[in-house]
């Protein structure tokens, strides 16, 4: 059986060169295709500006057991209070608990779409119009999926989106306004453009490093250390993405242009056919070792990642990551605001879900190679269990 040696297998999608000469394509999928958009630098930020815009601080929000975070005090920031309801193991909300924890301080459902399988948009946007509630959709981790012909994002009041996960991009998140009701939103100021460009050259070097092998990967060891002397000599801020935490310094901050011009010409139908053949190679390959999250993927989802199950979390992204593949502990802590003991569910969720990679930038040949080092992490850890047992 072949074992292959070291990978290098980013988590998210790298930037190729000719992307930043593409010419601009029709977006046929939100945010794109909306006709009342906003752009930010973070996601969160449009949380921020939703709770403002909608008058929802002062009040509550029901919002998942299931979340990263970040959003929760984005929220709380913002002067909302968040409450929290079920979700099962299989990522599927209760909708019979959500709609016992409609209260009379109640203003808004939250209702977020894991990393591109759809949840319930309808069976919420019935519960919030019985109570006249805001809906709102956290599509974060499910740019440019559908539930079947239905673009995430477009049931609720307003979607909202993060584009560095699924695109390119060194930077990026939207705000959609659905229905007639037009508001009037500043468009926020770009960031710094050495942030941007720092941001952007780290895409490029990852290229590098996937398409270069060896050769690529010393290349962009010696550049990243130049380019370290050199952002630390000039002073750089690098406003970080990916961050944990939400920073109210940066909720004014606004997408780069250069972010929009390489989204926009972005081949988008391609970017969904791709990572769906991706996780269909790792569903097929991986379902004998591993029972996996979902025995299907639902039409028009746009997988963001593959949700593997294990038992030994930190062990299992270990001799992954040391085979070179990127793997990422998924949303592994609870707000402090949720009791973690009233979600036993979610904390089983937390202890066991790795993201595996299965972005546009991977061919077959290597999804056939990552495979195979996390069918040969997995077994490993079985040994382990079974020698300590």
């Amino acid at each position: 059986m072949k074992h292959p040696g070291r990978l290098f297998v980013p988590s998210l999608p790298t930037l190729w060169p000719g992307m930043l000469l593409s010419r601009p394509k029709p977006g046929a999928l939100p945010p794109f295709s909306s006709p009342n958009v906003r752009y930010f630098y973070f996601a969160r930020n449009a949380v921020w500006l939703t709770v403002k815009m909608l008058g929802l601080d002062q009040g509550e929000v029901l919002m998942p057991a299931y979340h990263h975070g970040v959003e929760v005090e984005a929220l709380v920031d913002a002067g909302a209070t968040p409450r929290f309801y079920r979700v099962g193991n299989h990522w599927d909300v209760d909708l019979e608990d959500v709609a016992r924890r409609i209260g009379p301080k109640t203003k808004a459902l939250y209702l977020t779409h894991y990393a591109g399988f759809p949840g319930p948009a309808a069976q919420m946007r019935e519960l919030a119009d019985e109570h006249g509630l805001v809906l709102i959709e956290d599509c974060a981790l499910s740019l440019l999926s559908s539930d079947g012909s239905v673009p995430l994002g477009t049931t609720g009041d307003v979607g909202i989106f993060c584009l560095y996960k699924t695109l390119p991009v060194p930077n990026g998140g939207a705000l959609v306004i659905n229905g007639p009701r037009q508001y009037s939103l500043p468009e926020p100021p770009a960031p710094p453009s050495a942030s941007t460009f720092s941001h952007t050259a780290s895409a490029l070097l990852q290229n590098l490093e996937l398409r270069g092998g060896p050769l690529g990967r010393s290349l962009r060891g010696l550049i990243r250390a130049l380019g370290h002397g050199t952002v630390k000599a000039a002073s750089i801020e690098r406003v970080a993405t990916g961050t944990q935490h939400f920073d109210r310094k940066h909720v004014d901050l606004g997408m780069s242009p250069l972010t929009k011009r390489i989204a926009l010409a972005q081949d988008l139908e391609s970017i969904v056919d791709k990572r769906r053949r991706n996780y269909f190679y790792l569903l097929g390959r991986l379902r004998d070792v591993v029972p996996p999250l979902f025995n299907q993927l639902p039409p028009g989802s746009c997988p963001l990642f593959y949700p593997l199950v294990v038992q030994e979390k930190a062990e299992v992204l270990a001799r992954l990551r040391a085979r070179g593949v990127d793997a990422i502990d998924f949303w592994k802590r609870f707000h402090p605001a949720c009791d973690a003991a009233a979600f036993p569910e979610v904390a089983q969720l937390r202890r066991s879900v790795v993201e595996i990679p299965c972005h546009q930038d991977l061919s077959p040949e290597v999804m056939a190679d990552v495979a195979l080092v996390v069918r040969d992490a997995v077994k490993a850890d079985r040994r382990t269990r079974k020698r300590a047992g």
